[in-house]
Parts: C-alpha cells; sequence; structure tokens
C-alpha cells in the first residue's frame, strides 16, 4: 500500500503542477475550451486516484471542484474573478491534503467556507467579496547553515572519505593522516577530528519512537526518487553487457599470461581489450550520467502561479514567460534551484517592475513581463530571471549600503557598477525603508548567492536603468563530477574548481606590487589581488610561489599563487556532510588512490574578507621565512 501511496503522490503533485499552470493561463483566456478540459480531467484523475486510497475529504474536494469545471466546460457558467479565487484555493487545499498523506495521516476535511464557496459557484450564487482571495505562495525559510541536527552513520562517513574497496578503520587512519590538516582560522579541524566528531555524535539522532525511523526512510527515499526514460535504462543494460564481455575477454587473456603467453599477439589483444574497456566505462559513466538529468519544466511549472498571486497581492499585471523548459538538469539540483528562484521571481515582481500606472506613464505597456529561461552552454546550465522593469540604480545601491553600515566611505568610492549591483547579495541588504510580507527585511538575496554557491554555481546581475534586470545563473550540469584543476603546495596536491580557472602564468615576485597595502600584479593592464595558498589556509610556506592560478567568479577575480600544478581531472565528489570544514568541498581520489581536499574557492575567499587580496608585507614575510 506504501507504495501505491507513493505513486498517486508524484504522479497526482505532477498533475496539480500542471492544473496550477493551466489556471494562471485560463485566467488570461477564460474562453478557452481545451484548457478548461484539461482542469476537469486533472481533478478526475486526481479524484480517482484518491477514492482507490479511501481518501475521502480528498474525494470530496475533488468532486466538487470537478462539478464547478463541469458547468463551465458547459457554458453554463463564466469564468470571473470571484470563481477563479475559490478554484486557486481548493487546488491550494487538496495539496494540503496530498501533505498529510504524505505524513501518513488522512487528511483533514477542507474548510467550511471553501466547501460553501464551492457549492454557491456550482449553484451561480457566489457573489463578489464572498470568496477569499488566494494567498500568496509563502516561501520556505531557507537554511543557511552548513550543518543539519543529525549526525551520518560512522561508516557513511568513512565510506565519504576513502576510495578503499574494503575499508578497514585503522588502515584509513593512517592514509587519512597523510593528509595535512587546514589551519584553525580556516577550519580549526583535521579530517581525523572531523571523523572522530562523527563517531561521538552518532547518537544524537535517535528516534524517540520505532515509527520515526520508517517514515524518516520513507522519506529519503522519496526524495531520492526520480522518473527515468525506458531508453536510458535500456542503454545502460547494453553497456553493462557489453563490459561483461569485455571482462571475459581480459580474464582468458589474463589467463594465458599467466601461462605463459607473452607474444606479441597475446598483448596487442589484451592493448585492445583494456582500450575497449575504457570507452565502454566512460560510455556507461555518460549514460548513468544522464539518469540522473530531468527537464528543469518539472521545476518552472509551478512559478506562473506564484508570480500570479504576488502580482495580483501587490496590484500589478505581471505575465511569467518560460523558455527552455526542455533543458535538463542534474535532478538533485532542480530541488535545491527551488527556493532561489523563487526569491528572484518575488524579487522581479516586487522590485523590478512598475505598476501599471507607472508604466503606461513610462510609455511602455501597461502589462510587465518576467521571464524564467534555460538553456545549455557547453558542459554548463545558464538560468536567467529578466524584467523589463525600472532597473537598477548603482548610486542609489551605495547610497542605501552606507546607510545600513554594510559598507564603507571609501569602499563605496572605489566601487563600479558590478560591485554596486553585487551589493543586493550582502546580508540585510533593502532599499526598502519599510518591510512587507514580501520584501524589505534584508533577507533573501543573500541566501540565493549562498545556495547558488553550495551548487558550486555562480550568479551574475546585468541591469539597465529604464529597462530592466537580469539575474544570469550558471550552474554546472551535474554535481557528481566536478572538473578540477590539481595544484600543489610543495608535494601536497590540491584540487580547485576548474570553472574558476582562466589561465595559468608564472609569478615574478619582482613584479608584485603595493596598491592600498595589498600584495597585487598587473595582468594584462588589470590589477589583480594576489592570494598565497599557503596564506589562505594557514600553512608555513615551504618555497616560494612559482605559478599563479588566475580564477574568476561572478563576485571575485585574483591571483591564486601555488608552488606547482599536475594538470587537470575530472574528479569524482565525496562529500564530508555535516562536518565539512570551511573552505572544504569535499575529497577526491586520484588514480593513484591519494586523497586530495577540493577546496571551496569562494568560501576560503570570504573567510578572509571579501577579495583584497593578502598584505604586501605579508607576502614578502612570508617570501624571507621560506629564504630563511
Amino acid at each position: 500500500m506504501e507504495d501505491l501511496l507513493q505513486d498517486f503522490l508524484v504522479e497526482a503533485n505532477d498533475l496539480l503542477s500542471g492544473v496550477d499552470n493551466k489556471l494562471v493561463d485560463l485566467e488570461q483566456n477564460p474562453q478557452d475550451l481545451c484548457l478548461l478540459n484539461d482542469i476537469f480531467r486533472g481533478f478526475h484523475t486526481i479524484k480517482g486516484g484518491a477514492g482507490f486510497l479511501n481518501a475521502t475529504e480528498l474525494v470530496t474536494l475533488c468532486h466538487l471542484t470537478e462539478n464547478l469545471f463541469d458547468r463551465l466546460r458547459n457554458g453554463e457558467l463564466d469564468v470571473t474573478g470571484e470563481i477563479m479565487d475559490v478554484i486557486l484555493e481548493a487546488t491550494g487545499a487538496v495539496r494540503e491534503m496530498f501533505h498529510a498523506l504524505d505524513g501518513g495521516v488522512q487528511p483533514q476535511s477542507a474548510s467550511p467556507a471553501l466547501i460553501a464557496n464551492l457549492r454557491a459557484a456550482i449553484e451561480g450564487q457566489l457573489h463578489s467579496g464572498s470568496a477569499t482571495p488566494a494567498p500568496v505562495a509563502e516561501l520556505a525559510p531557507a537554511v543557511t547553515g552548513s550543518a543539519s541536527a543529525g549526525a551520518p552513520d560512522w561508516n557513511q562517513l568513512f565510506s565519504a572519505v576513502t576510495a578503499s574497496s574494503a575499508p578497514e578503520p585503522a588502515a584509513e587512519a593512517v592514509q587519512l593522516s597523510s593528509v595535512p590538516a587546514l589551519h584553525h582560522d580556516v577550519s580549526g579541524e583535521s579530517p581525523e577530528q572531523i571523523i572522530q566528531a562523527a563517531i561521538g555524535r552518532r547518537a544524537v539522532d535517535k528516534p524517540s519512537h520505532p515509527g520515526a525511523v520508517g517514515r524518516r526512510e520513507t522519506e529519503k527515499s522519496r526524495d531520492n526518487s526520480i522518473r527515468v526514460d525506458t531508453s536510458r535504462l535500456d542503454q545502460v543494460l547494453n553497456l553493462s553487457g557489453e563490459i561483461g564481455l569485455t571482462k571475459n575477454r581480459l580474464t582468458s587473456l589474463r589467463s594465458d599470461i599467466l601461462n605463459g603467453r607473452s607474444d606479441t599477439d597475446t598483448l596487442h589483444a589484451l592493448d585492445q581489450a583494456v582500450s575497449q574497456l575504457d570507452l565502454l566505462v566512460s560510455d556507461l559513466q555518460n549514460a548513468v550520467m544522464k539518469t540522473r538529468m530531468q527537464p528543469i519544466g518539472r521545476l518552472f511549472q509551478k512559478y506562473p502561479r506564484i508570480a500570479r498571486d504576488l502580482a495580483r497581492s501587490l496590484g500589478k499585471d505581471v505575465e511569467l514567460v518560460l523558455a527552455g523548459e526542455e533543458t535538463e538538469i542534474d535532478k538533485t539540483m532542480i530541488e535545491d534551484l527551488s527556493d532561489p528562484i523563487i526569491h528572484l521571481i518575488r524579487n522581479a515582481v516586487d522590485h523590478g517592475v512598475e505598476s501599471t500606472e507607472d508604466r503606461l506613464a513610462l510609455g511602455k505597456s501597461g502589462k510587465s513581463q518576467v521571464r524564467l529561461e534555460a538553456r545549455q552552454e557547453g558542459d554548463h546550465i545558464v538560468l536567467l530571471v529578466a524584467d523589463d522593469g525600472r532597473g537598477m540604480n548603482a548610486e542609489r545601491l551605495r547610497a542605501k549600503a552606507l546607510e545600513r553600515g554594510l559598507i564603507t566611505d571609501e569602499e563605496a568610492n572605489t566601487m563600479d557598477e558590478r560591485q554596486s549591483f553585487n551589493l543586493v547579495f550582502l546580508p540585510g541588504f533593502s532599499t526598502k525603508d519599510v518591510a512587507s510580507d514580501v520584501s524589505g527585511r534584508g533577507v533573501g538575496m543573500d541566501v540565493v548567492r549562498t545556495n547558488i554557491q553550495k551548487l558550486n554555481g555562480s550568479i551574475e546581475i546585468r541591469s539597465q536603468q529604464g529597462k530592466g534586470t537580469t539575474f544570469i545563473i550558471s550552474l554546472p550540469l551535474t554535481l557528481a563530477i566536478l572538473p578540477v584543476l590539481l595544484v600543489q603546495l610543495g608535494t601536497q596536491p590540491f584540487a580547485v574548481p576548474l570553472s574558476m580557472v582562466r589561465e595559468i602564468l608564472p609569478i615574478d615576485v619582482n613584479l608584485v606590487q603595493e596598491v592600498g597595502g595589498r600584495a597585487t600584479m598587473v595582468v594584462r593592464g588589470e590589477v589583480m589581488p594576489i592570494y598565497p595558498l599557503s596564506y589562505m589556509l594557514g600553512w608555513a610556506a615551504e618555497e616560494v610561489p612559482g605559478y599563479g592560478v588566475l580564477m574568476q567568479s561572478a563576485e571575485h577575480t585574483f591571483i591564486l599563487a601555488i608552488d606547482g600544478f599536475m594538470g587537470r581531472e575530472d574528479a569524482v565528489i565525496k562529500s564530508l556532510e555535516d562536518f565539512r570544514p570551511k573552505g572544504v568541498a569535499g575529497v577526491t581520489t586520484l588514480s593513484n588512490g591519494q586523497i586530495v581536499l577540493i577546496l571551496d574557492m569562494k568560501e576560503l575567499i570570504q573567510e578572509l574578507g571579501e577579495g583584497r587580496g593578502v598584505p604586501r608585507s605579508t607576502f614578502f614575510e612570508m617570501l624571507a621565512a621560506v629564504a630563511a
């Protein structure tokens, strides 16, 4: 029965999301018979599944809504604003009933007022003011911390930081000890200390009663479920079969070699088999990655309703245009993108676009437009949230940041337009003088950037006064594999995200200049702050940095001073979960079995204070210590 319930909830939620979008369209096209029929069928299908599960109250609500749409599609009633409010309230109540079923309890009856309004609407007796306007969709509080209440199982955590096929605690402790601990200022904990902390906290999250375990496991399983096209599964199955055949061939060749056959033909056959296996494993990896990919339209489909409700509450006429819904992205990223995009859409509707009266006075169309678009560019996904509103005023942004004490006079005077736009991401920043239910409290945009960075992505703002504002989010296609550049401090390798790397250049200490008391270098006429990696990690420098990695994100451009580099590698990321030190995104294992920390450069920069570089005196003190 549990499996049937989960199947119903997955399908019903998809149906209801589709109904929400069609309701927004219906409000603009009230005579569209196709829309009316589609919505009717949606409620009818949900009612049928609910009846099979004996969810009586859900059946009752869907039946009443279905009856209302039957009269609408037969032309017996007209679609009015009051009827739309009742229908939208009903869809919200249906979704609440889904949540109840999801929690393992039978849903409560819909409110008497809603039932009465539905019956009145069916009878054509719904009058203006009797329907409660549909509430603005609420946004769940964003989680800004990296730790959760529970600690992972010791064995799971241990598996996350070792590549051994047969892990043994003592042996792995020796391996981990070869990875030097970060300086206390950066993380305060070595990998061994992190793991020991996990052991001590294993019992923190024990459930208070046996049923909690089942519900938690069910919830986890449900969150990790995914719909996969059978053709993709067939591809994985076929590749697995080919790999099995190649393995058998290798086993045969191994037997021949062990029996003394080492002639040219045998070695050539071995080389061919190994090459074939390499190609097949690569194809299998790509095929498995595709099973994780989902159309981003599944995420987009809930936003028209949110934009509609918010615009109506603000008295604005806003159309949300969707594009690129077929673009595919890692399923885990779809879930993590939900709240950031909601924040950006709310920001566009509340702050970005003008009221109808103001737009008409400016010679614009009375209806404003917010565009949500997705597209693939190489190995990245680009998301755009654009409006045709008033645009950003860089000078006003700087003035507000000064007024709120978020920046100094010196910083305000040296900021360019891009840096001024990025002020909206500072915690506590808002251009509104009075907080409302929608915005003005200075929270939200900082969470957007934080959550995007957790996905190894970046966010950029482009704006033109009077024309509008565009937020550009760039994300990797998947979180499972991360292209990295392996850099070195002495002989110790570290991995940095390749997406931030622009070029590698030699460092000549004689060309290091002082700008604002900081160590900098000029690269093609542009002054770049220098960050020695040893300084960022709190290590004592072992040698003079010989190379600089020019790194760039939407927020920072700087030179990372390193001792050497080993090249590019596609890293399979292993997370440290709740015990991740600041500045460390995870770990990976090289082909030689060595464990390497993957550095979170953006977090390291933030720890040191928004990208101004190290003091020049500190830089040369480090060099002097090496020379001594």
